[in-house]
């Protein structure tokens, strides 16, 4: 039986897409603390969608992507509020940025690739990493986050290099797939069903 694309879980997805241009104008007017406490609540979605997709047996396929791509703009934009509100602490990192966007970059050039089209993994690493990013834009209202920036990039490295070797080594896999490790112990699960 055919799940609901329109459900509660994709609707708290849409809302971070929705609502990051309310986030951006808090930003431009310098509303520190009414974007703070914005970027609090509508970035508390990426947890709760997958939350309430697991627990009321609400995950589809479209709400897996949908949460990939609007992960995408919304993690794009924190870059941006942290050059906006915080350059001071992302300059010394600009290096480790430059690399980041590339290897962001050449994985989804290696998905599409390797697996006919873009894909943007969930492992264990890059999940972190939104938390941390999360967690970064918070701290940096009040501390000083420079170093923090530095261990999220190096994490994001290891993660997209993660990636693109699963997409190398094993072609399309389930983008929930915690890591490489994973896979290799577990097996491919598409492959799997492909052989059915």
């Amino acid at each position: 039986m055919e799940k609901k694309i329109v459900n509660v879980p994709n609707a708290l997805s849409l809302s971070r897409l929705v609502l990051l241009p309310v986030l951006v104008l808090f930003v431009l007017a310098e509303w520190r603390m009414v974007f703070l406490v914005s970027y609090i609540i509508i970035g508390s979605t990426d947890f709760f969608d997958g939350w309430v997709a697991r627990t009321f047996n609400q995950k589809t396929e479209f709400g897996k992507k949908l949460d990939s791509f609007v992960d995408i703009f919304f993690y794009v934009g924190s870059a941006w509020f942290m050059y906006r509100l915080h350059m001071e602490y992302l300059e010394p990192n600009m290096p480790l940025l430059k690399i980041f966007f590339g290897l962001f970059v050449l994985s989804f050039v290696v998905s599409a690739i390797f697996c006919g089209k873009p894909i943007m993994m969930h492992t264990f690493l890059l999940r972190l990493n939104g938390v941390l990013v999360y967690s970064l834009i918070i701290l940096s209202g009040f501390i000083d986050t420079r170093y923090f920036i530095t261990l999220i990039f190096f994490i994001y490295l290891i993660g997209f290099i993660e990636e693109i070797i699963i997409f190398v080594r094993f072609g399309e896999v389930d983008p929930d797939s915690k890591s490489i490790f994973h896979i290799m112990v577990e097996g491919n699960p598409i492959k799997t069903q492909e052989s059915e």
